[in-house]
């Protein structure tokens, strides 16, 4: 909901409020956001008071002794007009100057959403959201700004933009220009970032801000691993389920940018927007340069409450075509079991033991390709390998699907070997800077997307090789961040690297929106490239390199601040794993993959019989509960130990609801624990049934020895053979409980405590974990 009155806009959410103004003389103010107010007051009570000013202010007006835009709260600033904190533009201005100052014109509300022209932005119909276009302008250089705010009424979500428009005769330089900025009092704030870098993606990071400025950005092209475009802001205090919280994050796949400043006066400015890092825009008469769109909301109900809005939003606004509120298939990926050594008949051997454990897509990775042996050739060809495929993609294809499956295939198209067909046709095609041997990653070098050759290349090649081989699925990969950013086509080498992500999303519109069936999951070296901006085409993305299920926590856990579970592709590996080289017990791998859009990548013929079974069982139980996986509620629960993770996923219609609870490390003479799950019925009935899992025998050790007649090697044959066939089935639970006793702590089974088995106790040991299925018994 959207009401201007007199200079006054309130912008409304089912729960939130954006409040701002138009000041005496034409700045935008902040007045506030969090918390939705009641409509029917005046804003007086919530205005930071200026009824004097601090020494060394510049007055914006010499007749006005208590107008100074450094210290207002505003929703848009300048430069070169007193205000001294970080501005969102930077501009060489038509008259030569950097010095702008730009001043409310008008505005118009209308209802729905207003897409980007050349960017993906959030969609949204009438009923879902409106908004509110505010005209700025620089009077004496002739520029506009247009300001997009769009409300999302029922997500509690608001977006932003920014329009730049040059009406002058003469031609203005962008520099800088943020989606969005606005100053907020401070409250005791706490920043937390989602950083890392390859296979540790997403680690959630938290510090007190302190007066300066904290910048959470990337340059190497992509939205990048090292540090995810959203962030958050929190009071003191504030908790999984309790307390304020503000989110942001740019619906943008390239070099993004974001800040906070806190100032002197305790004021922080927030600002979300392109990384100005290498970055120039020219821009003539009468041309406009749109920013991306930034996202931003708030919750009183902590961390939780948070995520909660950001997941229905992506969910709803972000994905979209036939894949929005779609299930995601469980998917086989060949990677793991081949790299770049298989056959045809090796494939299909693979493909009917993937049948056989309830696999849905079967997928093949890197290798099919040109002279695609290893890395170092190959990428940028697309004529298959006839060594390895002699009949091709489309019999194999064909293949895959009388067995009941989809196929699918890899594909790395941003990328291109120097030893390949296309590079000694085409050396021109690479992005390399002119004087310089070009850096290289992966052995390899990135195509440009600036250049429209290449991409109508891309664009070809894809949509033959998938039209051909009748894919349902691509995993779309980019190994290697980008370097000596440079286009031959480009005049102005500042515009290279958001050219490139405007190619890239030309390519993937053209490739893809022909082509709704297909289901696209994007890659990036894993989590290099998890963005808002790649999920408007890419309903699912590879969130990370490492399988290994105890750093997946951290991962998949820092993500889901930001991030709903559908969007999290989640895979089922060997152990001990290859980026970590732990080794973890199979139901943990699979327990930690189910909370997102589950996947295997293993070789499945090293299988024993019993843990084909378990796969089996684990298969049927996903697709089971499915819905409750990817479209839940999902809760980052507490927990009473260090060493313990729990997480909840309670259906959308509340009639179930699914725990896990992960050991990261045993302990000796372990406490109980107590599984305090949320937003369940107070006074319904529910069921609480662990999930079946086995253990392996040998995981017992010198234990065996007690309960055995005769004294066996804890790693003999004997204890081999029997693993093979047989595991230990892990404690059992079962409990009738009403929800208020569920939600005030339900007590689990005692832990293994060195003295002692039987069928009730938890063998948790080192990286165990188990699931809870909670049934709810009545309608309610």
């Amino acid at each position: 909901m959207i009401h201007e009155e007199n200079g006054l806009f309130k912008l409304d959410t089912l729960h939130t409020s954006l409040w701002f103004r138009v000041t005496r003389h034409g700045h935008l103010e902040h007045i506030h956001y969090g918390d939705r107010l009641s409509s029917d007051q005046d804003a007086d009570g919530l205005l930071l008071k200026q009824s004097t000013l601090p020494g060394s202010s510049i007055l914006y007006d010499q007749n006005d002794p208590y107008y100074c835009l450094d210290t207002l709260a505003l929703e848009w600033s300048g430069i070169g007009r007193g205000d001294y904190r970080q501005s969102p533009v930077e501009i060489k201005m038509p008259d030569a100057s950097f010095t702008c100052d730009f001043i409310y014109k008008s505005h118009e509300v209308s209802l729905g959403s207003s897409p980007c022209a050349d960017l993906p932005s959030a969609t949204g119909e009438d009923e879902d959201c409106s908004t509110v276009k505010i005209t700025l302008e620089d009077i004496s250089n002739h520029v506009e700004l247009f300001l997009y705010y769009t409300v999302y009424e029922a997500t509690d979500v608001i977006t932003r933009r920014v329009v730049l428009k040059n009406n002058n005769r003469k031609s203005l330089l962008i520099r800088r220009l943020m989606s969005m900025m606005m100053d907020m009092p401070d409250r005791g704030f706490k920043l937390i970032t989602f950083d890392g870098g390859w296979i540790r993606e997403g680690h959630r990071h938290e510090r007190p801000v302190a007066p300066g400025i904290y910048i959470n950005s990337s340059t190497t092209g992509a939205s990048s691993n090292r540090h995810n475009a959203g962030f958050i802001l929190s009071e003191k205090g504030t908790g999984e389920d309790n307390g304020r919280t503000w989110g942001f994050n740019l619906v943008y796949s390239g070099n993004h940018y974001g800040s906070v400043e806190l100032s002197v006066q305790s004021v922080l400015r927030i600002q979300v927007g392109i990384n100005p890092y290498c970055f120039e825009w020219e821009l003539g008469q009468g041309e406009c340069f749109e920013t991306p769109e930034a996202v931003m909301t708030f919750s009183s109900k902590g961390f939780n409450g948070l995520g909660r809005n950001f997941h229905d939003f992506i969910n709803k606004h972000i994905v979209r075509g036939s894949w929005r509120d779609a299930e995601r298939p469980v998917l086989f990926n060949t990677w793991e079991a081949n790299f770049f050594n298989f056959t045809e008949r090796k494939l299909i051997r693979l493909a009917r033991q993937a049948r056989i454990l309830g696999i849905e897509t079967f997928v093949l990775d890197d290798g099919w390709f040109g002279t695609r042996d290893d890395d170092r050739q190959g990428l940028g060809d697309y004529s298959v390998n006839k060594k390895k495929l002699p009949k091709g993609l489309k019999r194999l294809s064909r293949k895959i699907r009388v067995l009941g499956m989809n196929f699918g295939l890899w594909f790395e198209p941003e990328m291109i070997n120097e030893n390949s067909e296309l590079y000694r046709n085409h050396p021109e095609y690479a992005v390399t800077t002119p004087g310089k041997e070009p850096t290289r990653g992966r052995n390899q070098l990135v195509l440009d997307l600036c250049n429209p050759e290449v991409r109508n290349y891309i664009v070809s090649s894809l949509s033959r090789v998938m039209d051909e081989a009748e894919v349902s699925y691509v995993k779309w990969d980019m190994n290697r961040h980008i370097s000596d950013g440079f286009s031959h086509c480009l005049e102005r080498q500042g515009e290279f690297f958001h050219r490139y992500i405007l190619g890239l999303y030309d390519i993937l519109r053209r490739v893809f929106t022909p082509r709704p069936h297909i289901l696209l999951e994007s890659c990036s070296s894993g989590g290099n490239r998890f963005d808002l901006g790649m999920l408007c085409f890419s309903p699912q993305i590879w969130t990370s390199d490492d399988t290994d299920p105890i750093e997946r926590l951290k991962i998949q856990g820092g993500l889901s601040c930001l991030y709903p579970l559908s969007t999290m592709g989640a895979h089922v590996s060997d152990s001990p794993h290859q980026q970590t080289l732990r080794a973890t017990p199979l139901h943990t791998r699979f327990n930690t993959a189910s909370f997102g859009s589950l996947g295997y990548e293993l070789d499945l013929k090293n299988l024993t019989p019993v843990q084909r079974k378990e796969i089996q069982h684990h298969i049927a139980f996903y697709k089971e509960h499915r819905r409750t996986f990817q479209y839940g509620r999902f809760y980052r629960l507490d927990s009473m130990a260090d060493n313990t993770v729990n997480w909840l996923c309670v259906a959308p219609d509340g009639s179930e609801a699914i725990a896990g609870v992960f050991r990261t490390l045993s302990e000796a003479a372990p406490r109980g624990d107590i599984l305090a799950l949320k937003n369940l019925v107070p006074s319904a009935s529910y069921t609480v049934t662990s999930c079946p899992q086995m253990l392996s025998v040998r995981s017992f050790g010198g234990l065996v020895k007690h309960i055995t007649p005769i004294t066996l090697k804890p790693d003999g044959l004997v204890l081999r053979l029997v693993d093979h066939y047989r595991g230990v089935p892990d404690g059992r639970e079962s409990y009738s409980c009403k929800g208020d006793t569920l939600m005030s702590g339900l007590h689990l089974a005692t832990t293994f405590l060195g003295t002692g088995h039987n069928e009730h106790i938890r063998l948790m040991g080192d990286y165990g974990s188990s699931l809870y299925v909670i049934k709810r018994k009545e309608a309610v």
